[in-house]
């Protein structure tokens, strides 16, 4: 297996777009309660990171039959490092406090297209 350093450049000799993100998968590690209580913290934590530009998308996830909610989560950081990426990540109230634990990896992001449509008035918005 390549280094991901060489591989990142590899994928940009390629033609690849090789744009890094870093992809936090949050797991709970305390009762509810103890969540609940954290959940404004994280939330304002989350809002501030997105406004300085870090947090690219964030929200829970399914079981992977895709009907139940579990609690873990999922969000994708903009961040200089993966070093960087952490220390954010272990700011998070969530993550501070002991109510979640993670794991974080790279994410070169190679192909793909957004789209967005957003309904004002109708307040919905479609990726």
């Amino acid at each position: 297996m390549p280094a991901w350093d060489e591989y990142k450049t590899l994928a940009k000799e390629r033609g690849s777009l090789a744009h890094e993100l870093y992809v936090v998968f949050s797991e709970p590690a305390a009762p509810p309660e103890q969540m609940k209580q954290q959940l404004p913290k994280h939330l304002a934590f989350q809002a501030e990171q997105e406004k300085v530009g870090s947090l690219v998308m964030a929200g829970p996830m399914s079981d992977t039959s895709g009907d139940l909610m579990e609690g873990v989560g999922m969000i994708i950081y903009r961040a200089d490092s993966l070093d960087a990426a952490r220390r954010i990540t272990e700011n998070d109230p969530m993550h501070s406090s002991g109510c979640r634990t993670f794991s974080i990896r790279r994410w070169l992001v190679n192909e793909g297209s957004i789209s967005i449509n957003v309904k004002l008035s109708a307040q919905s918005i479609t990726l």
